[in-house]
């Protein structure tokens, strides 16, 4: 039998357990309820959504991923060409460049009966240069030669370096007369030039000639090589046609 205290305890206990028991059926069906309304209206836990590339579109995706391999592989091919053709040091074309570019001009040439006219150009006391001043004003010297160049020529001129001080340019469709005149113009503007950096006068030897039909490269090279060594005994910083 309970004590006193304890009886006052129970009553005290079923007085307020009908509160206390009614709080979470009240809130359970809150929240059922509350659940069942977002069911009624169609809520539904978002869950992330996975975007998958169409079937359709898979062989497209694959051919612009070829075009893009082939493209690339293609400009490594043409810088790769660029270079076994063109002379590292002043970005003239080396000699199997321009043997490439002379087959061409020459078959053109024939094909049109217009002229094709060669200069060979060859720097002055260039051997004294290197032995005075160094190597790298030798190698400045080159470079300034051909930029200088480059501002004169016409975009159908080839230029080449043909080995150590010597240069080759090529002059489609120009006479003697015209290819020479072209030559002594360049000479003068180029010996009023002083070497940037260097501060020191250059000049060149010229020889010009005329590609015959039935001559071979070498042959008028050769005419050519003649041609500036003639230029030299006659004092230097001077163009003689043969």
């Amino acid at each position: 039998m309970f004590k006193h205290d304890q009886s006052l305890l129970v009553h005290a206990s079923r007085r307020t357990s009908p509160r206390l028991h009614r709080r979470p059926t009240t809130i359970l069906a809150t929240t059922q309820g509350h659940a069942l309304a977002l069911l009624a209206t169609g809520h539904k836990r978002r869950r992330p959504r996975q975007v998958e590339t169409p079937a359709s579109a898979t062989p497209f995706l694959d051919l612009l991923a070829a075009e893009a391999r082939v493209a690339k592989l293609e400009a490594a091919l043409s810088e790769a060409r660029a270079a076994a053709f063109t002379d590292p040091l002043t970005g003239a074309l080396n000699r199997r460049g321009f043997d490439e570019a002379y087959q061409r001009e020459v078959a053109r040439a024939g094909r049109s009966g217009r002229h094709l006219t060669l200069a060979l150009i060859d720097l002055d006391d260039f051997k004294r240069l290197n032995d005075t001043l160094g190597h790298q004003a030798g190698d400045d010297a080159l470079v300034h030669l051909v930029a200088t160049l480059r501002k004169t020529l016409r975009p159908s001129d080839v230029l080449c370096r043909f080995g150590g001080e010597e240069f080759v340019l090529m002059l489609p469709e120009a006479t003697l007369a015209q290819a020479a005149a072209v030559i002594s113009r360049f000479q003068h503007k180029f010996a009023a030039t002083a070497l940037p950096g260097w501060q020191t006068a250059l000049t060149f030897s010229a020889g010009v000639v005329v590609c015959e039909p039935n001559e071979t490269l070498e042959e008028t090279l050769a005419r050519a090589d003649a041609a500036t060594y003639a230029a030299k005994r006659a004092g230097k910083n001077c163009v003689v046609k043969a």
